[in-house]
């Protein structure tokens, strides 16, 4: 009742000074909007990101989701780089395209066990968390979970970046071309080996990056907010950005 009372009194003020119905509608649904609660609030910041982490793992996930995103693709090690050139000038280009797609196919295989790691630390975020994501820059929420995930993600993570690896040839192929290269009795500076922690970081990198298109689109575009609370809490962020 206080409510509808609050709504009239509104209405009238509003007749008085000769406000159009539109801008009436707009007042409203601002005021409607901030009254949103801290639950809303956090509960909506867990459906964008758990949104967000969801699209941006299963769009990682795919056949070439990796290979063929030139944004997230993943490259030679750096000291391998360094000695590309050299590895195609005496044969070895062959191997050095294998190992680029199998790299890249091996983090494609992780990225399916990436989502319910992401979706446990969203789920643990604070009320003070939330409001600090809502008001602040387009991958807030990203950056939220580059702080708090990246370790325990790290750890999970590597042993299914391991098992796709394997799975897939990576390991074979890479080791190979490292050996023949480090073999080599010219070759002064030899290459690393160990292919795990280089792709799992870069994976994870990847993964964040697809995260932070997805949180950027939800803030940016209304039809990206699929639910009834991520609207009302969206757009309530809208406003106050007016």
């Amino acid at each position: 009742m206080k409510r509808l009372s609050k709504v009239l009194f509104v209405l009238v003020v509003f007749s008085m000074v000769g406000c159009t119905a539109a801008e009436v509608n707009k007042f409203l649904t601002a005021a409607s909007e901030s009254a949103l609660t801290e639950n809303e609030v956090g509960n909506g910041l867990k459906e964008a990101l758990i949104k967000g982490v969801t699209e941006g793992a299963d769009l990682a996930s795919t056949t070439d989701g990796f290979f063929k995103n030139d944004l997230i693709r993943i490259a030679l090690p750096e000291d391998v780089q360094r000695v590309e050139a050299t590895l195609r000038n005496i044969g070895l280009g062959s191997e050095v395209d294998k190992v680029i797609m199998t790299i890249n196919r091996g983090a494609e295989n992780a990225a399916k066990e990436a989502k319910p790691i992401f979706i446990a630390a969203i789920k643990q975020m604070t009320i003070t968390d939330a409001w600090n994501i809502l008001k602040g820059q387009d991958d807030a929420a990203t950056q939220y979970l580059q702080r708090t995930t990246t370790e325990k993600l790290t750890a999970l993570f590597q042993p299914h970046v391991q098992e796709s690896l394997d799975q897939v040839g990576a390991t074979k192929y890479y080791g190979d071309l490292v050996g023949r290269y480090n073999s080599f009795p010219t070759t002064s500076r030899k290459l690393d080996p160990d292919l795990n922690a280089y792709v799992t970081q870069m994976a994870i990198n990847g993964l964040f990056q697809l995260v932070a298109q997805e949180e950027k689109a939800i803030r940016e575009n209304p039809a990206e907010r699929t639910t009834a609370l991520l609207k009302r809490v969206f757009a309530a962020q809208d406003s106050a950005g007016e």
